[in-house]
């Protein structure tokens, strides 16, 4: 049902900008427009929509919430490992320790 409403939504918004029909045309649609919308039904099922979406993001909010010291713990220990292991790697040319004198792509300077 969502897919066939979705389908004459579009055909409706495509017949408007394309019809070469004039005004009257275009004004028998906004008329039938403002007619569904203001159908009970369609109120019914707009409210029912957007209470939905209301709860929905107040659980996700909630959800996030609780979860979100875990989050940062877990950034936290991985940032550690991280920064640790970034110290053990050995760019050639940047340690002084070097007795290599090749360069950043590993060929050697011209004497």
């Amino acid at each position: 049902m969502r897919t066939r409403i979705t389908f004459l939504a579009g055909f409706a918004a495509g017949f408007v900008a394309g019809a070469r029909a004039g005004r009257e045309r275009y004004e028998q649609l906004v008329k039938l427009a403002r007619k569904t919308a203001e159908h009970p039904a369609v109120r019914q099922a707009t409210r029912a929509a957007g209470s939905k979406a209301t709860e929905l993001s107040k659980t996700a909010g909630q959800k996030a919430a609780e979860r979100m010291p875990k989050l940062a713990e877990t950034a936290r220990s991985s940032a550690s490992k991280a920064k640790s292991s970034a110290s053990k790697v050995r760019i050639p040319g940047r340690n002084s320790a070097d007795d290599d004198n090749s360069t950043a792509n590993g060929t050697r300077p011209v004497d």
